[in-house]
């Protein structure tokens, strides 16, 4: 029975298995992101965090654990610099687990495992004074936006039916100047050729 024995083997030696965890807090620290199974990832979470909080920490002795466990020395110099300042109002929880679905070759569930980016705001209480302000000035905007629509429809009508009136005397006039024209022109009387020819003979 394995009581109080925290954490997973993984089917990995304990060298094997140690190793395979720095290698991926590294890259996770790195990167910020990286995709594995999901019993990988709940695993690695645990190192992740403890490398986070000896960068809050700051001091030289725990700098000096971070390079014994993460394979980079610019890796450890972002997290006291970088991760360090990101996660100072935060305590504890510097990683997220967002499980993916299963592998095709072998079915092994997978998942992406991240750490939370700096652009979450904080949810502020919202007090009840402020929503029943909001409301009213959101009936206000709607009658404004109501009556300036209703405004643009009768000009958009006046418009239209004063363009009509021009249109109908347009075209009223010129139906007048063509009558005159038909009236004014004497009909001219067409000579065939043969009939002519007939009267000289």
């Amino acid at each position: 029975m394995r009581h109080q024995k925290a954490g997973k083997r993984l089917g990995r030696t304990t060298s094997h298995r140690k190793a395979m965890m720095r290698n991926m807090a590294t890259s996770l620290l790195d990167h910020e992101r990286i995709e594995t199974t999901e019993t990988k990832a709940k695993e690695l979470r645990r190192y992740a965090e403890k490398m986070i909080t000896l960068g809050k920490r700051g001091d030289l002795h725990a700098r000096r654990q971070a390079l014994s466990f993460i394979r980079k020395r610019e890796v450890v110099a972002k997290v006291f610099d970088v991760y360090a300042e990101r996660f100072k109002d935060r305590n504890g929880g510097y990683t997220r687990v967002m499980k993916l679905g299963n592998r095709i070759g072998d079915g092994a569930r997978m998942a992406i495992i991240e750490l939370i980016p700096d652009d979450q705001p904080k949810k502020k209480k919202k007090d009840k004074k402020d929503k029943s302000k909001k409301k009213v000035e959101a009936t206000k905007v709607k009658k404004d936006v109501r009556g300036d629509k209703e405004k643009e429809k009768e000009k958009n009508i006046k418009k239209e039916t004063k363009e009509k009136k021009v249109a109908d005397k347009k075209a009223s006039e010129k139906v007048d100047k063509t009558d005159k024209k038909k009236v004014d022109k004497p009909k001219k009387e067409k000579v065939k050729k043969g009939s002519t020819e007939k009267e000289d003979k």
